[in-house]
């Protein structure tokens, strides 16, 4: 059953490169594979994430990948300290404080990667 299977995401990217570097560098994940057509990056027991090239990369300004941490406040001080921008929302239903949401189940934040991708972290309550 699906259920039972570790998942793997697959972002979009225009520039493998400026991935790899974003992805190992800054968020500090292992790479796993390469290749001139994608990415692959160990995520925690069981996961990984893939990211492909693409010409046109993403258009989705959602939530495409999230991760779940047992201390947001120390780990956006990490991604912070390794240059990763933090997103700031003031909309309505969503605030954020030094870059974080309560959404309510979690404290949430965000940050976008090199192609747009936005990506979520969370301290789940």
């Amino acid at each position: 059953m699906l259920g039972d299977s570790p998942i793997h995401p697959v972002l979009l990217s225009t520039d493998l490169g400026t991935t790899r570097a974003f992805y190992h560098d800054q968020l500090g994940l292992e790479v796993l594979a390469e290749s001139d057509a994608a990415l692959e990056f160990r995520c925690g027991q069981g996961t990984r994430l893939v990211v492909t090239l693409s010409m046109t990369g993403t258009k989705d300004t959602q939530t495409q990948v999230g991760w779940d941490v047992p201390d947001l406040r120390a780990e956006l001080d990490g991604l912070r300290s390794r240059g990763v921008k933090i997103e700031e929302y003031d909309l309505p239903g969503l605030n954020t404080v030094d870059g974080i949401a309560d959404v309510g189940f979690a404290l949430y934040a965000w940050i976008v990667d090199p192609s747009g991708n936005v990506l979520g972290v969370a301290q789940p309550k």
